[in-house]
């Protein structure tokens, strides 16, 4: 395996923001619950918590442990602890990651949150979208869709400065 060039493109992710903060405001959603996922979608669930000025606290997940793949991930990876810090039981949840590629890390998150109870819904925001799906899972807010090569794969950088990466194999 070749090493991985830590160049790449450099993609603006503002107006990218900038077009979730206006699709989320335009649901008009009651009290919802922003959670990002680790790492990443928790740099962008904070991006957007504070673009859209909302009160409620952050949620975020790690959901290392229920990944379909986690055995394949190696004895040691690193996990987080996961922090709901109001009930999701009837409430709207933005659910926030960085990209969406195979889906396999959503089905997990979907699954770590109804453990914690039945939410009234689940929206998916992600900064960017790219082709690739191994499972039936779209996102509902996407900050940029990308077709992308096999050999490429988006690398998000942050949380200070936030940048978002095109990078090839």
């Amino acid at each position: 395996m070749r090493p991985v060039s830590n160049a790449g493109t450099l993609l603006d992710i503002e107006p990218a923001l900038a077009g979730m903060v206006i699709e989320i405001n335009a649901l008009k959603l009651t009290d919802p619950l922003l959670v990002g996922i680790h790492s990443g979608g928790v740099w962008i669930a904070e991006a957007l918590h504070q673009r859209l000025g909302t009160s409620a606290p952050l949620g975020h997940l790690d959901i290392s442990f229920y990944r379909d793949d986690f055995s394949r991930m190696g004895l040691h990876p690193v996990v987080r602890p996961s922090n709901l810090p109001e009930p999701v039981e009837g409430r709207p949840i933005i659910l926030i990651d960085d990209v969406l590629y195979t889906g396999r890390t959503i089905r997990a998150a979907l699954n770590e949150i109804f453990d914690y109870g039945r939410p009234e819904r689940v929206i998916l925001a992600v900064l960017a979208e790219r082709n690739g799906r191994e499972l039936p899972i779209q996102a509902d807010i996407a900050g940029m869709r990308l077709d992308l090569p096999a050999n490429a794969y988006l690398q998000l950088q942050g949380p200070e400065p936030l940048q978002l990466r095109q990078v090839s194999r």
